[in-house]
């Protein structure tokens, strides 16, 4: 009977440290209205745009660099991964180094800062596959994908989303 309660009290403590409490409409605000670190912590200085690390990139295999980009999506699951697009339509896939930290699910279309480092990598089909899922693409989509594809990637040790504020000003600026 002990060992029974003890398992029972056991895994509802298990399920409440794991379980995520809902964030109030104020604390999403909040999140987006400042900048936010994600992995080791970065600055801005410094920082190649994403369109100077893709000329760059043509000429070498990989490198050690800070980037900024634009999150075009980002995986829907648990915020493991991200791609990140230029002006012209190029995208690099992003993952976050010893898969130590996530990004929010929701932060397609903001700013980001990346540390890390860039490399190209033939990802193969089921793995395109498996992030296409992951992505929410349907599963027509998915059955569409039938090749290996030489990739832009990027490990990230450290990512700061930018506030919603500051892509707000930019955008005003360029206009």
């Amino acid at each position: 009977m002990f060992k029974n309660l003890l398992f029972v009290i056991t895994t509802i403590l298990i399920f409440a440290a794991c379980g995520d409490e809902p964030k109030t409409t104020a604390q999403m605000a909040e999140e987006k209205a400042t900048d936010q670190i994600f992995g080791e912590k970065i600055n801005a200085n410094d920082a190649l745009t994403f369109t100077d690390l893709l000329n760059k990139m043509d000429q070498l295999d990989s490198m050690e660099t800070k980037v900024t980009g634009t999150v075009e999506s980002v995986c829907k699951k648990k915020g493991c991964w991200v791609n990140i697009v230029s002006d012209d339509g190029r995208e690099m896939f992003v993952k976050f180094k010893d898969y130590g930290f996530f990004l929010p699910k929701d932060c397609e279309g903001r700013k980001v800062v990346m540390e890390g480092k860039a490399f190209r990598e033939v990802t193969q089909v089921d793995e395109l596959q498996h992030l296409a899922e992951d992505g929410g693409a349907s599963k027509e989509e998915i059955a569409k994908i039938t090749e290996p594809k030489e990739e832009l990637k990027f490990m990230a040790s450290g990512v700061m989303l930018l506030a919603e504020q500051e892509v707000e000003k930019e955008a005003e600026n360029k206009q």
